[in-house]
């Protein structure tokens, strides 16, 4: 970390031309991080570029900097994402540690001639980075941003260095990440990071309110549907899932993100340590794994469903139809038996 920080301090002495991505569906961590990052950059006198390779949902439309974050599934933005990635001398890569994250902004990434910053806070990275911030004990990569931010400035005043906006930006990844401060991931210096960003002077409440106390009538409706007609619970297995098609997507005109934490609710069940979402989109089915204690979703997601990410919180995805996919998981649950029930 420290020669890693002397580096970019260095090359970060001079204007430079910065890209700054982060992958795909992106959540308030990877947004949260990337325009908080973003605006620090700026201040430094950069010219930066933030770009997701898909869209992002409603609730985190408010976050600073957004309106200028440029999208490169949409048609209109695609050529200026090109563009900006050739003519760059930096790609920040932020929150993810695999190319294939960005969907087909990968490649255009992965052969850019721009020397690449890997931030990030997730298992088995790949090693297409310069520079590398990376620390699986993170709860959050606004958290490690914070760190980078903090060490780049040799630890002067947290007001003196970041501002209200950039402050919400980056609690909101750490408020998130960390399921509003209840997972198991926060420890001593989450709180203490909090508590200097806390120091800039937001409303903490007014963060939550707006990503969590922010959805249309659709999504709670939604939301309802899922709860009461979808949750599947099977207690011989401590696991509960969900599976939602892409017509009841469309007849509910789900938009991107207004399935994001669904699968959470599942743990709330009695007894249930782990829940999963298999969502049929797009020509393929995003799959969603949540688990508690000491049974670990990543190894089930990389081993069967081409995914990964965290023990207790992970993804995978399937090119099967979702009633082959949702066949295998429950083909295979019978092998993970044992180790569910023995969770306290």
């Amino acid at each position: 970390m420290n020669q890693t920080v002397e580096e970019l301090s260095s090359f970060l002495s001079h204007p430079q031309k910065i890209i700054i991505t982060m992958h795909r569906d992106p959540d308030a961590d990877a947004l949260g991080s990337s325009l908080g990052w973003a605006s620090y950059l700026i201040k430094k006198g950069h010219e930066v570029t933030v770009i997701s390779p898909t869209d992002y949902t409603a609730n985190l439309r408010w976050l600073s900097g957004i309106e200028h974050v440029l999208v490169y599934e949409k048609q209109a933005d695609q050529v200026k994402c090109k563009n900006k990635i050739a003519q760059a001398t930096l790609i920040c890569c932020l929150d993810f540690s695999a190319l294939s994250r960005l969907k087909d902004l990968g490649r255009i990434v992965e052969e850019a001639p721009a020397p690449k910053l890997m931030v990030d806070h997730h298992l088995e990275p790949e090693h297409f980075a310069k520079w590398m911030v990376w620390d699986t004990h993170a709860a959050a990569t606004a958290q490690l941003i914070y760190k980078l931010i903090k060490e780049l400035e040799h630890d002067a005043p947290v007001t003196e260095i970041f501002d209200i906006p950039m402050a919400e930006c980056l609690y909101a990844g750490i408020m998130t990440d960390t399921g509003s401060f209840r997972h198991g991931n926060v420890t001593p210096e989450v709180h203490l990071a909090v508590a200097d960003l806390m120091l800039t002077g937001f409303d903490s409440s007014r963060v939550h309110r707006l990503i969590y106390d922010n959805a249309p009538l659709s999504r709670l409706q939604f939301l309802g549907y899922v709860l009461s007609q979808k949750l599947v619970v099977l207690p011989q297995y401590r696991t509960a899932y969900m599976v939602l098609t892409e017509a009841e997507l469309q007849k509910f005109n789900s938009s991107t993100g207004e399935t994001e934490g669904i699968v959470n609710y599942g743990l709330q069940v009695e007894n249930v340590v782990m829940s999963a979402m298999f969502i049929e989109r797009k020509g393929e089915v995003k799959i969603s794994f949540r688990s508690v204690g000491t049974f670990s979703v990543r190894d089930l997601a990389s081993t069967y469903f081409n995914g990964g990410g965290h023990k207790n919180a992970s993804g995978g995805r399937s090119e099967q139809s979702v009633t082959d996919t949702v066949a295998t998981f429950l083909n295979i649950l019978p092998e993970y038996q044992q180790e569910l029930l023995n969770v306290d």
